[in-house]
């Protein structure tokens, strides 16, 4: 999740805990910079774009490395609070919570985190909730200001406290189900017009959990599907791409695309723009506009060749894309006009698959 999320978060879990002990400004301010410790991994991160974004939320993660950590940081704070210096139990959990819930929130977004570090060092994903989302992060914003405008925790803002996490933990469980319910939605519609993907993963659109983009995997091609939470087959829109798989033999020769490839779980595309040839993880960001997407170098008359990794971010139009979103969250339509050159009539999708495996020359 974004950072200022983090901040509250590990802010309202240090009020709930240490709030008494030491006050509520106090604990607030603690616990919000404990719960921005694993994101100092950006600071360690390789030269090398490809290797930077894959390996973010490694070791920093690790619900293992949290546990070891917590006994160092834990006497680092009683020695700084003397009302800490008998209650180690308590100030260990307050470190460990902070830390572990950072990383049990990144680990339900799409992007990842590698929980179970060495033991495990694939990342979970559970992908269920976007990065930016203000209905969890608000109540917890406006709690740690209320701690920051007071000194002692009184039974208000102790109830309130426990109300408030208790409230965003469900959020976060109802965007698990709704991923569920809305895969399930997609799996119908895209039935109906006998679509069998290889791949699917339903992920919310910026900034909410009412509306959904099925992305979805077949061969050479690649699809979003949005579809609103609250509407019927009609408000759905399809639209289509190609992988350009056929261009992997004779770019990938240094393993960059099988970095993005195993990372992405084969949610992945390699573009060509005009000369240009990149590679993308799809999951992240509304097409075009992928959060990281990655130049690898150029083709010219068939010929491939190779250039530094070079990250490429685009935001697009964010006024058009709000104004998109929120007409889709009423239930209407709205074509996206950022992809409205490809969308798709989705009896027509056996024709746009076919089109799609079209090969390119390339050679290395």
């Amino acid at each position: 999740m974004d950072s200022v999320t983090q901040f509250t978060l590990g802010a309202c879990v240090g009020v709930a805990v240490l709030g008494r002990k030491i006050g509520p400004r106090r604990a607030a301010l603690t616990g919000g910079i404990l719960g921005t410790l694993p994101d100092l991994d950006v600071y360690l991160a390789p030269d090398d774009p490809i290797d930077s974004f894959v390996e973010h939320r490694g070791w920093t993660h690790s619900l293992f490395v949290h546990a070891a950590l917590t006994p160092v940081i834990g006497e680092a704070i009683r020695r700084l609070f003397r009302s800490l210096r008998d209650q180690p139990f308590q100030t260990y959990a307050a470190v460990f919570l902070c830390l572990s819930t950072h990383a049990l929130l990144d680990a339900i977004t799409v992007y990842g985190t590698r929980l179970f570090w060495p033991i495990s060092p694939e990342p979970i994903a559970l992908g269920s909730i976007f990065i930016i989302d203000p209905l969890y992060t608000l109540p917890l914003l406006v709690l740690m200001v209320w701690a920051f405008l007071v000194r002692s925790v009184t039974a208000r803002l102790g109830k309130a406290v426990v109300i408030c996490l208790g409230l965003s933990t469900a959020y976060l469980g109802w965007t698990a189900i709704g991923q569920i319910w809305m895969t399930q939605r997609a799996q119908d519609w895209l039935a109906s017009y006998k679509i069998s993907p290889d791949q699917l993963m339903a992920i919310p659109t910026p900034f909410n959990s009412f509306h959904w983009r099925v992305v979805g995997i077949d061969g050479d091609l690649y699809f979003n599907l949005y579809m609103p939470m609250f509407g019927g087959p009609e408000t759905a829109t399809l639209y289509t791409y190609p992988r350009h798989l056929d261009l992997k033999p004779c770019v990938d020769s240094s393993g960059r695309i099988a970095k993005v490839e195993k990372f992405s779980r084969g949610f992945y595309r390699v573009i060509l723009d005009g000369d240009e040839v990149s590679v993308a993880d799809l999951r992240m960001g509304l097409t075009p506009n992928y959060a990281f997407r990655f130049s690898l170098g150029q083709l010219k008359d068939g010929q491939f060749t190779t250039g530094p990794t070079i990250r490429r971010e685009g935001r697009g139009d964010v006024s058009t894309d709000i104004d998109w979103l929120l007409a889709n969250l009423q239930g209407k339509p709205v074509t996206r006009l950022a992809e409205a050159k490809v969308l798709a009539d989705p009896k027509n999708y056996r024709n746009l698959k076919n089109k799609a495996a079209n090969k390119i020359a390339c050679r290395p």
